[in-house]
């Protein structure tokens, strides 16, 4: 990878030209070796260096050579002896030293501020901070989030591993916002100018995706068919099949927000009309649910689920994703609304397969994107998703 400013959830691979295009590097092979072991250590019990080789096929003596230099980058660490059946010195066990580095994820999604905070390599939520967004847009809107990381790091006991940022918009694997209307972005190269005044490795993706990589990673979700609908500034989707994070030639994949639902002529900020953000999108429902009585905000929100059912379902169906996690508001996304949403795609999918879609609250809650930025820096960094 040519910059640390990447935005993938995996490590690209390097190209080299020639006939060096063809060789495997031994940094190469280092590096898929501790990612080899940090993935069977991670989030799993304590293993001995024997358990390791058995596990990975590596030999006994490569597994030594690992762990000691996972050691000294403090990335495991050992945690006493296994008591043994046989004569002979007891096996050290090892695990990841989640409390070694910190990660520094931002959300940029909320409707009237930037959120971050520090995790351990856990994901655990060590430290919180947020900054009001106010109607700051544009490059304004650019130097409260980099005033965000700043103190973030600042507040960190431990060194950043990285820094991982959810935003709305399309995202290039690069990590530019190639358009980002709700903050007035265009081809801004964020990860490129947090890395350039943070000197951290950068990670930038769309808050959708990030938060569909946190609720495989962190939450309940199954990472070989997930779609996690965002709602928060605007409307999106970011979806996982067979594992594999869909984003599309373009960065694209999930836009589902600019799907016209309706004949109705409120403009878009994507400059059209009848667009399902302009009627989803967290700001645009509470404007329309401002004043009314709770009967006439119930069927509000129940036409608004049954919207966001009728675009879900055929995707869903499409790529033959069942389970749908909705992340936003919690007094947006009540009982009513997630039922219209159900019922809605109840109507619109196949009832001949053996499974339905189904939707439900996202089990990470309002951290999600939070969540979803760590898991992107644990993946671009340690190769752990």
């Amino acid at each position: 990878m040519a910059s640390p400013t990447r935005s993938t959830a995996r490590r690209a691979p390097q190209v080299r030209s020639g006939a060096e295009s063809a060789k495997v590097l031994p940094a190469d092979v280092r590096h898929l070796h501790r990612t080899l072991l940090l993935s069977h250590l991670y989030k799993s019990e304590p293993k001995s260096r024997a358990d390791l080789a058995r596990a990975t096929g590596l030999t006994r003596v490569t597994v030594s050579d690992v762990v000691a230099d996972l050691l000294d980058r403090k990335l495991v660490e050992e945690v006493g002896t296994r008591p043994g059946t046989r004569v002979g010195k007891p096996a050290t066990l090892v695990t990841v030293d989640y409390t070694s580095h910190a990660l520094v994820c931002l959300d940029l999604s909320r409707e009237t501020e930037f959120r971050g905070a520090i995790t351990s390599l856990d994901g655990d939520i060590l430290y919180r901070d947020a900054i009001e967004l106010g109607d700051d847009r544009g490059d304004t809107a650019v130097t409260k989030v980099t005033q965000l990381a700043h103190r973030l790091i600042d507040n960190a006991t431990v060194p950043v591993l990285g820094i991982g940022v959810g935003t709305p918009g399309i995202v290039s694997a690069e990590g530019t916002v190639r358009n980002a209307p709700n903050l007035g972005w265009r081809d801004l190269e964020l990860a490129r100018h947090l890395h350039d005044e943070l000197h951290l490795p950068t990670y930038v993706a769309n808050d959708a995706d990030t938060a569909v990589l946190a609720e495989s990673t962190f939450g309940a979700g199954d990472a070989n068919g997930l779609m996690l609908v965002q709602i928060g500034l605007g409307v999106g989707a970011g979806i996982l099949c067979d594992s594999h994070l869909l984003r599309g030639p373009e960065g694209t994949a999930g836009e589902i927000g600019h799907v016209r639902v309706s004949d109705e002529h409120i403009v878009c900020s994507c400059g059209r009309t009848g667009c399902l953000e302009t009627y989803l999108a967290a700001p645009r429902l509470r404007e329309r649910l401002a004043g009314l009585t709770p009967d006439r905000a119930t069927h509000e929100l129940e036409r608004a689920g049954q919207q966001l059912g009728q675009v879900i379902a055929p995707v869903a169906q499409t790529l033959g994703v069942f389970d749908v996690a909705l992340l936003g508001p919690e007094d947006l996304l009540t009982e009513p609304f997630l039922r219209a949403t159900q019922e809605a795609v109840n109507a619109t999918t196949s009832h001949f397969l053996d499974r339905n879609v189904t939707t439900r609250l996202s089990a990470l809650g309002s951290d999600g994107v939070l969540h979803g930025a760590a898991a992107h820096v644990l993946a671009g960094e340690l190769g752990l998703s």
